[in-house]
């Protein structure tokens, strides 16, 4: 392809990645000096209509099926990884796959799967298995669609928003990559690194939340340079720091209908299929506050993990404790995209909160940079057998211990604890602040200001402008 004036196309395979460069600012801040083109899902009329009112070229996300083969080498690839990686987080994953494979067909799978991993689990058999799965890829490639948009577009950079939310974005970056035009990719989360996925295709760079998530990605691919990696931050943090989302008590408590003049503890739920028995864990936690007239019995407010795949399983806990609030959470199901008031929505309960207490949430990280006391829950629920899931092995996960082992967040090993740490952060809700300060410190560096999403617009920028210098 010639050479043309800067471009850059923008692919959005996710909803929180609309939150992430769109609400935030980052792709708008990059249009003021080249052109972007979206190529995006579309969860729904409201959102379609922002994204066009902002961008004058935006394109449906969509893919074609994979050929079987294709499908199946990349399972093969991700299980070989997953093995060869054999991270805490890999082991747990590795159990769970040997748990669900309960009918005979699923079982004789999973024994091929398994089998592969002798062969295949090092850094070379990876290689051979990663080149193969790109070769079959393009050889049995049945649709030409992104080739010729790209053609069209001629883009000097595609920027895949979310690396690990890729399956559905991997037919338009192979296409700009067989057509020789360079990929960056932002590697979406904390812990996808050493608990999900392989990274399929071979990026030319690569956005990472922090110096420790670029060493993780030069050791787990040592094929990636380190020149290809560029340290930004994420700007999912940047609304906490940012006044226009910011609320008095009075109007966020009136919100939700909370008391502003007694605390509130907040409550962050997680995945269903990783946090069976959750109900039961809250309604201990709600008994707890009841008892505590030292602190005006604390209000309880329960934030429901968007993601949750059955949000069903807390109903009949909401009906027999009323007094415990479930604010509806502004996020629509449909490719799992927040709306722009949850932007606001989060970032106050944040900071108006007594505490929070979540299983190893990314919401701990929130409250500690908000230096808000943090508890995790590190007991089962009582009275309840979840085997084999136990919720204390999420602390022993690659991304996690670290969080644990620096005294930012305070581990509840029973409900007794629970009370005693409630009681505690109630009553000296700094005990542990200078440690937060040092734990977010070394984990973000100086990028919790609010300007994430500026530095990364101004970094694609360069990117795009290089292709053509």
């Amino acid at each position: 392809m010639t050479n043309s004036p800067p471009h850059l196309v923008v692919l959005l395979p996710r909803g929180e990645t609309i939150r992430n460069f769109i609400y935030s600012g980052a792709l708008e801040a990059v249009q003021k000096q080249l052109p972007v083109t979206l190529i995006s899902v579309l969860p729904d009329a409201t959102i379609n209509q922002q994204l066009t009112n902002r961008f004058a070229s935006v394109h449906e996300l969509t893919t074609d099926p994979d050929p079987w083969l294709v499908r199946w080498l990349r399972l093969q690839l991700d299980v070989v990884h997953g093995r060869h990686l054999w991270s805490e987080a890999a082991k747990e994953r590795w159990r769970r796959r040997d748990a669900e494979a309960v009918t005979p067909s699923k079982k004789a799978k999973r024994l091929i799967s398994k089998a592969l991993t002798l062969f295949f689990a090092n850094e070379a058999g990876l290689n051979a298995l990663n080149a193969l799965e790109r070769q079959t890829s393009r050889t049995l490639s049945t649709s030409n669609h992104y080739t010729e948009l790209m053609r069209q577009l001629r883009p000097s950079l595609v920027f895949n928003a979310s690396h690990i939310h890729s399956p559905n974005a991997t037919q338009a970056v192979q296409a700009a990559q067989w057509l020789g035009i360079p990929t960056a990719t932002f590697l979406f989360s904390w812990d996808n690194l050493t608990s999900q996925g392989r990274i399929m295709l071979p990026y030319d760079h690569y956005f990472a939340w922090n110096q420790t998530i670029a060493e993780q990605l030069l050791e787990i691919y040592p094929r990636v340079r380190r020149e290809q990696v560029i340290v930004t931050g994420t700007p999912q943090f940047d609304f906490h720091f940012r006044s226009e989302f910011h609320e008095s008590r009075e109007t966020f408590c009136a919100r939700v209908g909370l008391d502003p003049a007694r605390p509130f503890v907040l409550y962050s739920t997680g995945m269903d299929n990783h946090m069976p028995g959750e109900p039961r864990i809250i309604e201990g936690i709600a008994l707890i506050l009841r008892s505590l007239d030292e602190f005006q019995r604390p209000q309880l407010l329960v934030r429901l993990y968007p993601k949750d795949r059955h949000p069903e399983r807390f109903d009949e806990m909401r009906r027999a404790n009323p007094d415990i609030l479930f604010p509806e959470i502004p996020w629509n199901k449909n490719h799992q995209t927040p709306q722009f008031e949850d932007c606001a929505f989060l970032t106050n309960t944040l900071r108006h909160c007594a505490l929070g207490i979540n299983i190893a949430s990314t919401i701990s990280l929130e409250l500690a940079m908000l230096d808000k006391p943090v508890i995790n829950v590190g007991y089962n629920p009582p009275e309840l057998d979840i085997s084999p899931i136990d919720y204390r092995v999420y602390y022993g996960f690659d991304h996690y211990r670290p969080v644990v082992e620096s005294g930012a967040v305070r581990l509840a090993n029973s409900e007794t604890e629970m009370r005693d740490l409630i009681v505690a952060a109630l009553r000296n809700p700094a005990q542990d602040a200078a440690l937060r300060a040092r734990f977010t410190r070394q984990m973000f560096g100086d990028t919790l200001n609010g300007r994430v999403a500026e530095g990364l617009a101004q970094h694609l920028i360069r990117l795009a402008h290089a292709r053509n210098g």
